[in-house]
């Protein structure tokens, strides 16, 4: 993928969350389900980036947990959100693939449903590279994306295959847009995602220098997961 469409496609989603994020965020008062597991992987004290933090639903998950938590994400709108809800945490909006943070900084960094937003092999490794730079050492950064081998998103997987093949598409293969609706059923915004597989994300962290710790599917398997460390 060419850098200036896929930095386009950054600039889309900030927008199409700024423009939905009211009705996205009252779809996402908790936590989801599945996501729980992931809660094994904080610790009483630590210190929490959530990185594309949306509403700050995350600190429902970690509520009994005495953390310092900071939520960073690239829509005003979400964050105003998250600042509404949550008025004692600290909320900022800040690019992801850029973050105005210091090194060596996080014991965790939580990034649940994000990295398939962004865009090209370039970027994505952009993105674990800051979250390596952020991380203390021996810190760990617990992801999650959406698992697009899922029957409702099998129509879109077909339409840009072919797209693609044919020359008409600009996105990489294993890239789709997914419509968002409201409750009229009308589509808002096309958002961009991509299709990871298992092996692809222990492939980009590997290549960012990350430790693999955990790998797989979430229960219910709509979603994967990864959980690398930070060496010394």
């Amino acid at each position: 993928m060419k850098q200036a469409y896929a930095q386009y496609l950054i600039d889309k989603t900030r927008s199409d969350y700024n423009l939905i994020g009211e009705h996205f965020s009252n779809t996402r008062k908790f936590v989801w389900r599945d996501s729980v597991y992931l809660k094994k992987f904080c610790s009483q004290g630590d210190k929490v980036l959530d990185l594309g933090c949306g509403n700050g639903r995350l600190l429902e998950l970690l509520a009994d947990l005495k953390i310092d938590y900071r939520g960073i994400d690239s829509s005003e709108t979400l964050i105003d959100l998250a600042v509404k809800d949550y008025p004692e945490k600290s909320f900022n909006v800040a690019d992801v693939l850029n973050l105005p943070l210091a090194e060596n900084s996080f014991d965790k960094v939580f990034s649940i449903a994000v990295l398939h937003h962004i865009p090209s092999d370039e970027l994505r490794l952009r993105f674990f590279s800051e979250c390596q730079r952020v991380l203390k050492p021996k810190g760990l950064l617990i992801l999650s994306v959406w698992n697009l081998k899922q029957k409702r998103f099998r129509k879109y997987s077909r339409k840009f295959f072919l797209r693609k093949i044919c020359g008409l598409s600009k996105l990489d293969f294993n890239d789709i847009f997914y419509p968002w609706k409201n409750q009229q059923g009308k589509i808002l915004v096309q958002r961009y995602l991509h299709k990871f597989s298992i092996a692809e994300l222990i492939r980009l962290a590997e290549k960012s220098g990350l430790e693999i710790e955990e790998s797989g599917f979430l229960p219910g398997k709509r979603n994967l997961y990864l959980a690398v460390r930070k060496s010394l």
